[in-house]
């Protein structure tokens, strides 16, 4: 740290150093101040929590997993379907469950959007909530 002392003979002199004795000062205050008041902040009242205990339900039904061939054929759970009109049905049929069972589509990879969303929109015409796609993981780089 320099300090000039003496006369000041030289007015026209740039002093370049930076006196840090302020920013200390102001420092200590702010810290002094944060660790009176924080302890204060987080005080809380005393309370006993209930203890409850969690039991997970198994009524998880069977997810059907709907696949788009290139081509368009629709099959449900490897089982070739005719045509949106039959899936229609079939998910009329699965719609009304309790729980609803969950949609997994599976699109190829060459197929035609067209196709995967007219299973979509059939989806939800029949009334399903849940409708989930299944893809390959990306393992390149």
């Amino acid at each position: 740290m320099a300090m000039s002392v003496g006369p000041a003979d030289d007015e026209d002199t740039v002093v370049s150093a930076i006196n840090t004795t302020p920013l200390v000062d102001v420092m200590l205050v702010l810290l002094i101040i944060f660790l009176i008041t924080i302890p204060v902040a987080i005080h809380s009242v005393p309370v006993q929590l209930p203890i409850a205990n969690n039991q997970a339900t198994i009524t998880k039904p069977e997810n059907i997993t709907i696949a788009v061939g290139k081509d368009g054929t629709i099959y449900w759970n490897d089982t070739a379907v005719g045509d949106t009109t039959a899936l229609l049905a079939k998910l009329g049929e699965i719609a009304v469950l309790d729980p609803q069972p969950e949609i997994h589509i599976r699109g190829d990879r060459d197929v035609r959007f067209e196709f995967v969303g007219r299973v979509i929109v059939t989806c939800l015409r029949a009334g399903i909530l849940k409708i989930g796609f299944i893809t390959e993981p990306n393992r390149g780089g």
